[in-house]
């Protein structure tokens, strides 16, 4: 199903959502769903656990990475040089930029002096703990929001999570509750299962051929 970001019909966007998880099962890639699993239950638990001064340590920042790549587009050197990032410094960045919220603007920057991580990866870790403010920077939700942009600035972040918000705004009401994170899966979903769509038929056509040339 096709979700246009202009679409006001919040059925649509349930049902976008709700095919969250089966997206990232028929994603058929290694590891997703337990990562997946954490980056969405375990690693908002354990930070809140954290409460008054939240954080994150090396090795969850290392294990949201991977998630994100494994999502997206694998990078290996990223996740390298996060995973030698000192944990003192970690933690002192994650816990300022939490303390930050929800001035997006601080909070980014704060996370984005360590190195290996960008505004998106920034995004991640922010979504992670306050879901209803930050909304994770996927190459997907992007091109939904604003344009297919390659742009991964702190600018342009503010652009998409501003959009974000305002559509979760727009979702929200009594019966239905709708985070910017929320929207950020619905978008996401949409455009992964048109992908998985165009792949099976394509796959189909090249069988087909193959049939019919066998029969020649």
């Amino acid at each position: 199903m096709e979700l246009e970001f202009e679409c006001s019909n919040v059925n649509k966007w349930k049902e976008a959502l709700a095919s969250y998880e089966a997206c990232v099962e028929s994603f058929n890639k290694p590891n997703l769903i337990s990562l997946d699993d954490y980056y969405r239950k375990q690693l908002p638990s354990l930070i809140h656990q954290r409460n008054p001064n939240p954080h994150i340590n090396t090795t969850e920042l290392s294990k949201l990475v991977r998630w994100k790549l494994t999502r997206g587009k694998w990078r290996p050197r990223l996740l390298d040089f996060v995973s030698s990032l000192d944990d003192s410094s970690v933690k002192s960045a994650s816990e300022k930029a939490f303390k930050s919220l929800p001035d997006l603007t601080t909070a980014v920057s704060e996370l984005t002096v360590l190195k290996g991580v960008g505004p998106a990866t920034a995004s991640a870790v922010l979504a992670a703990y306050a879901p209803d403010v930050a909304p994770f920077m996927s190459d997907e939700a992007m091109g939904a929001a604003l344009g297919h942009s390659k742009d991964y600035s702190l600018k342009q972040y503010l652009l998409f999570a501003d959009k974000l918000q305002a559509k979760a705004k727009e979702l929200v009401s009594e019966e239905n509750s709708f985070t910017p994170s929320d929207v950020e899966r619905a978008l996401w979903s949409s455009a992964i299962g048109l992908k998985l769509k165009a792949s099976k038929s394509n796959q189909d056509s090249e069988i087909k051929t193959t049939k019919n040339s066998k029969r020649k």
